[in-house]
């Protein structure tokens, strides 16, 4: 690929996508071989899992999710909030320093011991997801007798 050349559309957001997936792979590098995480069950599809749930709920495609991106999940999710308890949630995430969630931010976070809102909600959403809680076909017949 020439250095030079601009590529528009759907060239261009590809190559954006690969090139935030590696720096996402480079991070996941980091805390594999990092040694305070070495005795954490599954780490290795823990950290696909967690790249891949990034990838999607980041709007803006900066490599950041940002108020917007954190408002989708949490609707997604099931459990929208308000602005300003996404602007805490963002700040315990951030410790503060910034108003939008880095990749390193947010694996830190799930895989941190502290219990951060976001990532009780995203623990929830797993196990939900692995559970079938709708049954199939139409609702059993019921009688006047057992209604509330």
């Amino acid at each position: 690929m020439p250095v030079n050349h601009k590529f528009q559309g759907g060239k261009a957001f590809g190559l954006l996508k690969a090139q935030q997936r590696e720096r996402c792979e480079e991070i996941n590098k980091e805390y594999m071989e990092d040694q305070k995480y070495q005795d954490e069950e599954d780490l290795l599809e823990k950290l696909d899992s967690f790249k891949n749930k990034y990838a999607e709920f980041d709007l803006n495609d900066q490599g950041e999710i940002d108020m917007m991106g954190l408002k989708r999940m949490m609707e997604k999710l099931g459990v929208p909030k308000t602005h300003l308890e996404m602007k805490k949630m963002i700040s315990e995430v951030t410790e503060g320093i910034s108003d939008s969630i880095n990749y390193r931010d947010f694996v830190k976070m799930m895989l941190g011991k502290r219990s951060a809102v976001l990532k009780l909600v995203m623990i929830f959403e797993d196990k939900a997801n692995g559970a079938i809680c709708k049954p199939d076909g139409p609702p059993p017949k019921r009688d006047i007798a057992s209604l509330p």
